[in-house]
């Protein structure tokens, strides 16, 4: 009969029943109505502004602080009726953690927007590619850092968790030995990345070769590079190895670079109007910035000389596409101009005929 009795005060009655129901309705009401309010005012402060910072900030941190506003509410709420606090005590050992990792993810996420758009409207191009990268890298830290403190936090509130990770403890030798082990090259891989944001070896958008590969940095993660190619393939490359091997960074101040042009002519060719002819189709090509243009001879053999025609260009794609139009334009030139000039390959003896 006493057990009976207690279960029958577990249980509430129907006036306890809507007490309750009325008192965690009503501060979720005016919890939904304070937040719309304040964040009215918020988006109307911001589109005043000249800058659209303000209102990606607002609008990431709308949702997480709707419902942190509600818990807030409810936690409020369960300080006046016992059987609201009932229910919101046990909850609240996973959701509130759950809510503060969200609201800091949201603000990482926004200030990370707002350095971006930053990013974009700069115009020092490589200062732009730098700050890309370090808010690509250092996000992505945070992001990993905020997950996983989240979820542990959470785990905590679970009794048999809580016993294993006591139990973990007392055995700390062999764990630390065996999660050493496992996380080595997580570590690694988290390490590297965040040499790369501070050291800035290469910067997102940079031309770089490794390893036979070369194309524009597209995406830096914390494990991996992804260079995209000239003809739109991917390579992917661990972050690791642009720390611990050497490669070429086209793009590492500016992209303001000299290319060359060889020529394998014959050793009778005359090289004085060829430098001329050089110089006049330099001068009318738009990709040209007026750097550098000369013409060297750079070898001398038995059979062949080599001509080097340098040139330069503002950025790597307008200086692919002078190198091209230099060597194409040039050939023609010879061809009609001085054929004599270009080499022929020897014809093989004829089969005596018998």
């Amino acid at each position: 009969m006493l057990r009976e009795f207690e279960l029958l005060r577990l249980t509430p009655d129907w006036p306890e029943l809507l007490h309750a129901v009325v008192w965690a309705g009503g501060a979720l009401i005016v919890a939904a109505v304070l937040h719309k309010l304040v964040f009215a005012l918020l988006m109307r402060l911001a589109n005043r502004t000249q800058t659209p910072v303000d209102g990606l900030v607002a609008e990431q941190l709308r949702a997480p602080t709707r419902w942190a506003m509600a818990a807030l509410a409810i936690a409020l709420a369960a300080q006046a009726d016992r059987w609201v606090a009932q229910v919101w005590l046990p909850v609240a050992k996973f959701l509130v953690p759950g809510l503060v990792g969200w609201i800091v993810y949201a603000l990482v996420k926004a200030f990370a927007a707002a350095l971006e758009y930053r990013a974009e409207i700069s115009t020092d191009v490589a200062s732009a590619r730098s700050r890309r990268t370090r808010i690509a890298i250092l996000s992505r830290t945070a992001t990993f850092v905020i997950v996983f403190v989240t979820a542990g936090l959470m785990l905590l509130g679970i009794p048999a968790v809580k016993q294993v990770g006591l139990t973990l403890m007392a055995s700390a030798g062999l764990a630390a030995l065996a999660v050493g082990a496992a996380a080595q090259p997580a570590l690694k891989s988290l390490i590297a990345g965040l040499q790369m944001a501070i050291t800035e070896p290469l910067r997102l958008g940079d031309l770089v070769v490794i390893d036979g590969f070369s194309g524009r940095v597209e995406e830096i993660r914390m494990s991996f590079v992804v260079v995209r190619m000239w003809d739109e393939r991917a390579a992917i490359v661990p972050t690791s190895r642009f720390l611990d091997n050497s490669f070429e960074n086209w793009t590492r101040s500016s992209e303001v670079l000299t290319g060359p042009v060889f020529l394998q002519l014959d050793p009778s060719a005359e090289v004085a109007p060829i430098r001329a002819e050089f110089k006049r189709y330099l001068a009318e090509q738009p990709q040209w910035d007026k750097r550098t243009g000369t013409l060297y001879v750079t070898e001398a053999r038995a059979g062949s000389i080599e001509l080097r025609l340098a040139v330069s260009a503002d950025t790597v794609h307008d200086l692919f596409e002078l190198r091209a139009a230099v060597r194409e334009h040039m050939l023609d030139w010879l061809r009609q101009h001085m054929p004599a000039a270009l080499l022929h390959a020897a014809a093989p003896p004829e089969p005596a005929s018998t």
